[in-house]
């Protein structure tokens, strides 16, 4: 039985009149099984069994030597000779397959080689001594890679120290997962001979583990005949559903996907623009998608148009045609060219509607990036071959390794233990949709949905992200538990302190496995700030005394209160005491207005009160504007001779450990006094300290603002700003 006969999700039949992009014939693996083992194998010629492979290798890399293949041919078939799959074909016929897979991919030809010696050093008596005396050390270290992962069991029972290790050595070379990943497609084409519950139990090994992996190395290609695959399996009676649907649309006469393609082409020819515009059905698992989001589908939901043209820039210019002489959706405009998707992904997504209300989803891109979009890292080449100025010590390097497997091996190093790395990282591979936000400096960052400001601070600082103290997304300030949306502009804002240690809140608000690793690496070697008893509160909790949050400390009582605070006169308001403004209202005692706080050279007025008081206001106050449109007499203020004064500051900072003590200290470095202070409980993260400060000289006010800014977590310092109707 061919690969191909038990693939249950070969698509239906194209739409009529539909262009295709041709493709070579299916390969009758019963055939290549016979040649394998009949074939010609003289040493002038490639064995007959691997000229298709050879065929496929070429297309992409045309001076490609093919001496190496033919050697790992011949070793690869003597070594299974005799050996069977439960299919009835002969062992080599799935080597062959595999490789056929990746040279249809442009895999380079070290892959390849690698690919068809895939099993020998694990079923065969071929070591890997002799693979590096035959094929070198690079065809050795693939063929070690994918052997330790055929002992990998990815089930849910799986041991996460064995998983870690394989992923570890997968992200060393990326060519031994793209093995693995072939190796698995093939298997999923020929389950079909398994007993059901075996099927199902390696159809969702597939889904959970290995099609996220294809997703996140940006094999497109492999991912979504491994979904129709796993969708065939596990849901049968949605994807039999799923084929009616796409057999009864193909049965139609009429497709408004060919012909839309027209109308673009005949746009893009008016223009000059070289362009190839093709149909790309959409596979099973994406018309049932559809069809679950719109309910009934129309005849474009069946298929997207691609246009593919030469230059980056050429893609702009279609858009801009497009979106001139047909109708744009405009919430469908994406710009993945300009901002790149995590796996390398590059394209412009859009819309176009006709008047008959027909929509079709355009992708434009140009043709290596099309290459990239379907291999992913497997177009890259050989990201591993040696440069001039690489170490001699040949040291394994890589510069276009995508960024997420890059951050994979900088979580297996940062996990305090190997459960942690296992299911922060099954949570990531669950994470199907990536959001991009913009740092202000025209930067970007690229983030699962749902992050927040605290994703943000890890992935652009790393660990230095325990300093963050919070953020401004789109230009206002935000707590760091934030949800981020996609297009966002996030600016981060940090401390001074060296020593400051995340709070154990922010685990709640971190969608990230850096993040999350990288706060519970810090709590785990610093038990005392993450603990309840002598650090940040735990989520979602409150305990006595509502100042001991804003200083890090949970214990009430009198350690929440600030340091060395002089007590106040009993019967004492804020304002009375160094009241030295001069009112021209003999008799009358002077207040200085709590919602303003006047102090000198601010311009100043007031207003008699009653008991024969003179609440003293600053002219631009709120309250003044009051007083004056409800008829109230002004009374002529002055300020006396003494340069004293007293003030009331608001301080608005982030929770941080010790940030009670630091501004209590920066106010006594600038010779201040402090007559009363409140803090009142943390309300998201932020904190509101309350002041009211006796100064021995008004002009020192500006230079005790600035002190008291430059605290790390205090992000705004003002005079007091209360109601009018609460001072008087």
């Amino acid at each position: 039985m061919s690969a191909e006969a038990s693939n249950p999700a070969t698509p239906a039949p194209a739409t009529p009149g539909a262009p295709r992009r041709k493709s070579r014939p299916r390969i009758d693996l019963r055939r290549l099984g016979r040649a394998a083992l009949l074939g010609s194998a003289t040493r002038d010629r490639l064995p007959d069994a691997i000229g298709h492979v050879a065929e496929a290798h070429r297309a992409h890399h045309p001076d490609a030597d093919l001496e190496l293949l033919r050697r790992a041919y011949l070793l690869a078939e003597s070594s299974h000779r005799g050996q069977m799959r439960k299919s009835g074909e002969p062992y080599i016929t799935h080597p062959l397959a595999v490789t056929l897979i990746l040279a249809e991919l442009g895999a380079e030809t070290t892959t390849l080689t690698a690919s068809l010696l895939h099993d020998t050093v694990e079923d065969t008596e071929v070591t890997l001594d002799q693979v590096r005396e035959e094929f070198g050390e690079e065809v050795r270290y693939l063929v070690d890679g994918v052997t330790k992962l055929e002992k990998v069991d990815y089930g849910a029972a799986a041991e996460p120290e064995t998983f870690r290790k394989m992923l570890v050595a997968t992200g060393n070379d990326v060519r031994v997962m793209s093995i693995k990943l072939a190796d698995r497609l093939h298997n999923m084409r020929t389950l079909g001979v398994m007993r059901p519950e075996k099927q199902e139990r390696i159809a969702k090994v597939t889904r959970d583990v290995l099609i996220p992996l294809a997703e996140r190395l940006g094999v497109q290609a492999l991912k979504t005949e491994l979904e129709d695959l796993v969708f065939a399996i596990l849901h049968p009676e949605e994807y039999e559903h799923t084929r009616e649907l796409i057999a009864e649309n193909a049965a139609h006469g009429d497709d408004p996907l060919a012909d839309m393609a027209d109308q673009v082409r005949t746009v893009l020819r008016g223009s000059g623009i070289q362009a190839e515009v093709l149909i790309r059905p959409r596979h099973f698992v994406s018309v049932h998608r559809i069809s679950r989001k719109r309910g009934r589908l129309r005849g474009a939901d069946f298929g997207r148009l691609l246009v593919l043209v030469n230059e980056d820039a050429d893609c702009y210019g279609v858009l801009g045609e497009l979106h001139t002489c047909m109708t744009p959706v405009v919430s469908e405009f994406k710009d993945f060219i300009a901002v790149p998707k995590f796996n390398l992904y590059q394209s412009l997504h859009t819309a176009v509607a006709r008047k008959d209300g027909e929509v079709a989803e355009v992708l434009i891109r140009t043709h290596q990036m099309h290459k990239v979009a379907e291999a992913g890292v497997i177009a890259l080449g050989n990201p591993y071959a040696p440069a001039p100025e690489d170490p001699a010590d040949g040291e394994r390097v890589d510069p276009t390794r995508p960024g997420w497997l890059s951050r994979l091996l900088e979580w297996q190093e940062a996990a305090p233990d190997t459960d942690i790395f296992w299911s922060t990282l099954r949570e990531d591979l669950a994470q199907d949709r990536e959001i991009t936000v913009f740092r202000p400096d025209g930067g970007a960052l690229g983030l699962p949905e749902g992050a927040s400001c605290v994703d943000a601070a890890y992935a652009q600082y790393g660990e230095d992200a325990h300093a963050c103290i919070g953020a401004r997304v789109n230009g206002r300030l935000a707590t760091l538990s934030t949800v981020l949306r996609d297009g966002d502009t996030v600016e981060l804002l940090m401390g001074q302190d060296p020593a400051s240690e995340p709070s154990r809140e922010w685990l709640e608000h971190a969608h990230t496995p850096a993040a999350r690793i990288a706060i519970q690496r810090r709590l785990a070697a610093h038990p005392a700030h993450g603990d309840p008893s002598g650090g940040a509160p735990e989520p979602g909790t409150r305990r006595p005394g509502a100042a001991a949050p804003a200083d890090g400390a949970a214990t009430p009582g009198p350690a929440a209160r600030p340091p060395a605070l002089p007590a106040r006169p009993t019967g004492e308001a804020p304002g009375d005491r160094a009241a030295n403004a001069v009112v021209d209202l003999p008799g009358a005692s002077v207040r200085l207005a709590g919602c303003c706080t006047p102090v000198p050279p601010d311009e100043v007025t007031g207003f008699a009160v009653r008991g024969g008081v003179v609440t003293v206001h600053r002219v631009e106050c709120a309250g003044v504007a009051r007083m004056k449109s409800a008829g109230r007499a002004e009374v002529g203020v002055r300020w006396g001779d003494t340069t004293e004064c007293r003030v009331t500051l608001v301080a608005e900072s982030f929770g941080r450990p010790h940030l009670l003590a630091d501004l209590t200290e920066a106010i006594a470095l600038e010779g201040v006094a402090i007559v009363s202070a409140t803090v009142e409980p943390p309300s998201q993260q932020r904190v509101r300290h309350t002041y009211t400060l006796q100064l021995p000289d008004a002009a020192r006010l500006p230079a005790l603002m600035r002190a008291m800014r430059n605290v790390p977590g205090v992000y705004d310092v003002s005079r007091a700003q209360h109601s009018a109707a609460a001072a008087h």
